[in-house]
């Protein structure tokens, strides 16, 4: 395999099952075998089968291993610090072992500072047909959702902090966004009882309709909080597309600067 050439393109047709493994310093191949055991991290062999943070003091000389079993490969960490796969799910040593899923499966392993080292798993399906170019194919559009102009305005001064794109971005308050929608929209009689209603039709309406990130409460667990799902509809509506940063000029003129914050530049 060329080193330049990453898991996600897919691998050649191999074996149902068979688990193909890369990292900066090597790949391999593994077919599904009952109890065969893959181990990564920053150790050698025969302490570890691939090698990933090897300059790195954080990551553990053994920090994770595959097993399979019961027709799956079985992902355990055994390192010190966490193992994040797809979707910002986290994985410690005293986590529950996850199997993994046909297909493409990246894991980043933390390690000092900032540093995250990627080790990419593919394991092979039936259907596998190796890598495709498909560089002359149209580009699938993401999927994004209709706003009403209203909306759209009330979602884009809510949520400015996500469109600059900030990086830990929280809502504005309801009563902050009353007064800028006061300013912008005099006589639209936008108080926070009106702000809380609008936004609860926005997320029923998109509930159920292939939305990224819960929008309801979840009536069976602990019932998280409206900032939380008001978080996961900004979040979602920002990174599929629907609200962009040049929405922004909605709100140009918006006392005190584009978060709402006193003291913006005249």
């Amino acid at each position: 395999m060329s080193f330049s050439t990453s898991l996600a393109r897919g691998v050649a047709p191999t074996a149902p099952g068979t688990l193909h493994a890369r990292t900066v310093t090597g790949d391999l191949c593994v077919p599904p075998s009952p109890g065969r055991t893959v181990r990564f991290g920053r150790g050698e062999r025969p302490d570890v089968d691939l090698e990933v943070g090897i300059d790195d003091l954080r990551v553990s000389r053994r920090h994770a291993e595959l097993t399979f079993r019961q027709g799956h490969w079985w992902l355990r960490s055994t390192g010190l610090q966490l193992v994040r796969l797809p979707r910002g799910r986290m994985m410690h040593r005293a986590s529950e072992p996850l199997p993994l899923t046909t297909g493409y499966t990246p894991l980043f392993v933390k390690g000092s500072g900032y540093r995250e080292h990627l080790v990419e798993l593919y394991v092979a399906d039936h259907d596998d047909q190796g890598p495709v170019s498909r560089r002359r194919a149209d580009t699938l559009r993401p999927q994004t959702w209709a706003l009403d102009d209203d909306e759209r305005l009330l979602l884009v001064v809510l949520g400015q902090r996500y469109l600059l794109y900030e990086e830990d971005p929280r809502p504005l308050t309801y009563s902050m966004a009353a007064r800028q929608l006061a300013h912008l929209r005099p006589g639209g009689n936008w108080n926070e009882r009106r702000i809380e209603y609008r936004i609860e039709v926005v997320r029923r309406r998109l509930h159920g309709t292939g939305f990224r990130y819960a929008l309801m409460h979840d009536r069976s667990e602990e019932r998280p909080s409206d900032n939380s799902l008001l978080h996961n509809l900004l979040k979602g509506l920002v990174e599929s597309t629907t609200l962009v940063p040049p929405d922004l000029n909605l709100v140009d003129d918006a006392p005190g600067g584009p978060d709402g914050t006193p003291g913006g530049e005249p």
